[in-house]
């Protein structure tokens, strides 16, 4: 008679994705807010100073407080909903591959999964983090004392321009955020499953601790971070600008204005913010993922 596996603390593996990324969200927000703060001052169209320089590096943290859960908790339901969903539709199919396609197809096969659940993933968090970024970055900046302030602000303007001008207002940079958010995702999560499997593979386990999921993510958040800082650098200049600007022109404004360095304004901080983040969003994740799969 075969032993009865033991229970999980919570069966669902959607329900342990949509807490655990709950969870990571809002730790790795509040720990690295600072850093966000500066990276955010830096590529500021006014200088660095005048957008408040090191003083009050937690100015809207409240609108960070508000979507960091909701947001990483919608991204990681959709992203692990989305892998399963490939593998299952896949894998009738894998015995049609043959020959040298065959091994091609394996090697990218995971790789390929990976970049499709995690762009799914970034498109239904940002229903959350765009206007979370928008009224964050705002305070951030200095524009508004608060994020309640900076919201505020932005819910007054309908008498001028009406409901539809106030949602498209919490939505700018939406798609500017897409284009920087899903190319990050796709280095970033790649890699980082990809570093897993490696380690599950020399080790026989089935699974990775939070400190190696970690150090995973550190390393796959740095060098998707590094590659996507001109897109982040457009984003930031479409949310804090005083009118709302279309992405080409004000990538064209940018360069003649000041050429091909401003768009890699604020990369060290975003390195390190998001390297920093990298571990301690995913490794959060890990630990939180672990301890509601674990038995009773």
């Amino acid at each position: 008679m075969s032993a009865v596996k033991p229970a999980a603390r919570i069966e669902s593996p959607y329900a342990r994705s949509l807490i655990a990324g709950a969870i990571a969200g809002t730790t790795v927000d509040l720990s690295l807010y600072p850093i966000d703060t500066i990276k955010t001052r830096l590529q500021s169209s006014s200088s660095f100073t005048a957008a408040g320089g090191f003083r009050g590096v937690y100015a809207g943290v409240g609108s960070a407080l508000v979507g960091s859960a909701p947001g990483a908790a919608l991204f990681f339901v959709t992203y692990e909903s989305c892998k399963r969903l490939l593998k299952t539709g896949r894998e009738p199919y894998e015995e049609l591959a043959s020959g040298t396609g065959r091994g091609l197809w394996r090697s990218w096969r995971e790789p390929v999964e990976h970049m499709i659940a995690a762009s799914l993933g970034e498109v239904a968090a940002c229903a959350v983090r765009v206007p979370t970024e928008v009224v964050k970055q705002r305070a951030q900046a200095v524009q508004h004392p608060s994020s309640l302030a900076a919201l505020e602000s932005i819910i007054s303007q309908r008498s001028r321009i009406g409901y539809k001008g106030v949602w498209s207002e919490l939505y700018r940079g939406w798609s500017v955020t897409i284009l920087r958010e899903v190319p990050f995702t796709m280095l970033q999560f790649p890699l980082w499953e990809g570093m897993k499997e490696w380690r599950q593979q020399n080790t026989g386990q089935e699974t990775v601790g939070a400190i190696e999921s970690g150090a995973f993510g550190s390393v796959a958040g740095a060098v998707a971070a590094g590659l996507t800082t001109p897109l982040d650098v457009l984003k930031t200049r479409m949310m804090l600008a005083e009118e709302k600007q279309s992405m080409l022109p004000l990538f064209t404004q940018i360069l003649k204005d000041s050429g091909p360095q401003a768009f890699f304004a604020g990369i060290g901080p975003r390195i390190l913010w998001i390297s920093a983040g990298g571990a301690i969003f995913l490794g959060s994740y890990q630990w939180a993922y672990n301890a509601l799969e674990s038995t009773r």
